[in-house]
């Protein structure tokens, strides 16, 4: 059987997502990751006449996201007209998912060079006239009022009994690894600079870690989605938060728990891998740097809605014929502290493998990028950390979740 080998992989820095306050915010989402394709070719010295696919994540698919943004980007960035792109959409997992498809192309001998990541400016939000997930479909909706994420979230903590403060704990240290990570330059392989249309420079940092955020801090945020919790829909009688007691008669009450402080940040930003099979990067001197063992995907009940990443991680482990034992490191994408809380109970992990140099509630959550980022950033520690296989997972909308088993070559 092939592989598929993961040779490279770079991303931008995320931006503040924030329209004219973020320092990637007034750079076209094309130029960014049209920055990040041109550097990962730099690093990993591919042609890129030979790319035979760039396949990218995004959630937005509108406005300036619009358009297949993975042609364009690669158009933007001066390569060959002969290189096609496909933009894919998972919701938070379509960098993910575009990594994972690149590793099916090559692992069932279609192709040979692909380059695959994801992209999404959140400091460039446009309408997309739906009344939410379920698009303005009422049978749809009849059978499945999803929700927004924020109050899956919510309902996750009050089903599980996570209190403010243990979301609140994780918040904290997810802070602190990042910032350790930072001060320790344990980024600086994978992140490009992204550049102004004149040439100066406009960022070559993360924008959005807090360092020396603490439980007092926190304390003191508002809960997000508490307010939300009583509206109604456009599509419903009932608030938000009796729809959830609808479909799970054993909540009572809805806590709200999730905050700016332990829910993902809005940061703008992109992600690229490239990815060979053996004979080709052999041919062409490329060295691997990772290879992929296993992807999986996941679905569960879509109104709690972010539950999938165990299911998702279990499928992936026993395809692989692997335990979680066999596991050194895991990135599960921090959309809320409450989505992480389950996915290390429902497993058996502890935290002290997981997210080691932090995760979204520190660095930000650039959707339709972050599966690309965090496969990324797994390769970076297994080399710093002299250890062999990582996990990546992340909950999506729709109730779903992607995974990805990987190790170092």
């Amino acid at each position: 059987m092939s592989e598929a080998w993961i040779i490279d992989a770079v991303r931008s820095p995320r931006g503040g997502g924030k329209q004219g306050v973020g320092k990637l915010s007034h750079i076209h989402p094309q130029r960014i990751l049209a920055q990040c394709l041109n550097a990962l070719q730099e690093h990993a010295g591919f042609d890129p006449a030979d790319v035979e696919d760039v396949i990218m994540g995004n959630n937005s698919g509108v406005g300036d996201h619009s358009m297949d943004i993975a042609r364009m980007a690669a158009l933007d960035a001066g390569w060959p007209t002969s290189v096609p792109g496909v933009t894919l959409h998972r919701f938070c997992g379509s960098g993910q998912q575009a990594v994972n498809v690149a590793a099916m192309s090559i692992l069932s001998g279609q192709q040979d060079l692909v380059v695959a990541g994801g992209v999404e400016s959140m400091s460039r939000p446009a309408p997309m006239s739906v009344d939410g997930f379920t698009a303005n479909n009422a049978h749809l909706y009849a059978q499945y009022p999803l929700i927004p994420q924020g109050i899956s979230a919510d309902l996750i903590a009050t089903i599980e009994g996570f209190s403010r403060e243990d979301c609140d704990r994780l918040a904290v240290e997810s802070q602190r690894r990042a910032a350790a990570a930072i001060d320790a330059g344990r980024f600086k392989r994978s992140v490009v600079p992204i550049y102004n249309d004149d040439g100066t420079l406009a960022l070559d940092h993360d924008e959005h870690p807090r360092p020396g955020t603490t439980l007092e801090s926190l304390a003191g945020l508002n809960p997000s989605f508490a307010k939300m919790g009583i509206m109604v829909p456009p599509n419903d009688t009932r608030t938000y938060d009796d729809i959830c007691k609808a479909v799970y008669p054993q909540v009572k009450e809805m806590i709200h728990v999730h905050h700016a402080g332990n829910s993902s940040g809005v940061v703008d930003g992109a992600s690229a891998l490239v990815l060979a099979s053996p004979e080709y990067a052999k041919a062409h001197g490329l060295k691997p740097r990772a290879r992929i063992i296993q992807t999986a995907t996941a679905g569960a009940e879509p109104v709690i809605m972010l539950t999938a990443p165990a299911p998702a991680s279990q499928m992936a482990l026993k395809k692989a014929g692997m335990r979680k034992e066999d596991i050194d490191i895991i990135e599960v994408n921090e959309a809320f502290a409450a989505v992480v809380l389950k996915f290390q109970r429902e497993m058996g992990i502890d935290n002290s493998i997981c997210n080691v140099n932090g995760g979204a509630m520190a660095l930000g959550h650039p959707i339709g990028a972050t599966g690309g980022m965090l496969i990324g950033t797994a390769i970076d520690e297994l080399e710093r950390s002299n250890k062999s296989t990582a996990l990546i997972t992340m909950c999506t909308g729709g109730g779903m979740a992607t995974a990805t088993i990987i190790e170092r070559v």
